[in-house]
């Protein structure tokens, strides 16, 4: 049962994480302050620390929810049908929520490597997660014949998720609009799963 006090800190930190998320969103990551932060949330200042080691980890706190809303739902609605259209329908989720806060993506896929603090170490958690939900796919692709049974699930996984980072980075910099980028990860996925289905038929 929780306690007054982990009740108050939780409300605390949602009024936090919605500050930073409508400051974010409008006022741009880089012109914000963390005192904004406080402001806008009716906290004292040391208290946005409290939740959030440094901006760049308030960020992720934004970030987090959004990601693991978008991804279980990805995961929980995968069709039927071949691994293409289930690794689309995923991804997609994700591409999608980026979509809608695009003043929250471009910062966040660029610092979130090189974050730290309790929330980065969070959201970081949330990527080994859907990783291991795409490899239960892929075994289950594998079940199916449409992937050869020596390919390492966890390894294909790692290498479709690089194309789809690859896939954010063209749209941030500009070489991609967002709508298009559905396509270019077809294109991409399709082109990576080839081989492996070939593999699957010789077999």
């Amino acid at each position: 049962m929780s306690t007054p006090r982990k009740e108050q800190k939780d409300q605390t930190r949602a009024r936090v994480r919605q500050a930073a998320l409508e400051l974010f969103s409008t006022t741009g990551f880089d012109a914000t302050t963390t005192k904004a932060v406080a402001d806008r949330a009716g906290v004292a200042a040391g208290t946005v620390f409290v939740h959030a080691k440094d901006k760049v980890d308030l960020l992720c706190l934004v970030m987090h929810d959004l990601l693991e809303e978008a991804t279980r739902e990805g995961f929980a609605t995968v069709p039927k049908g071949p691994l293409l259209a289930q690794l689309l329908h995923v991804f997609g989720k994700v591409i999608a929520m980026y979509g809608r806060v695009p003043n929250l993506a471009a910062p966040f896929i660029k610092h979130l490597p090189g974050a730290s603090g309790p929330n980065a170490d969070r959201t970081n958690g949330l990527t080994f997660e859907f990783l291991g939900a795409l490899s239960a796919i892929i075994e289950d692709a594998k079940a199916r014949g449409e992937v050869a049974a020596d390919i390492e699930s966890l390894g294909l996984a790692r290498n479709l998720f690089a194309l789809y980072f690859f896939s954010l980075i063209s749209w941030l910099g500009g070489f991609v609009s967002h709508a298009g980028i559905m396509a270019s990860l077809e294109q991409a996925f399709a082109l990576q799963l080839r081989g492996i289905e070939r593999a699957a038929r010789a077999g």
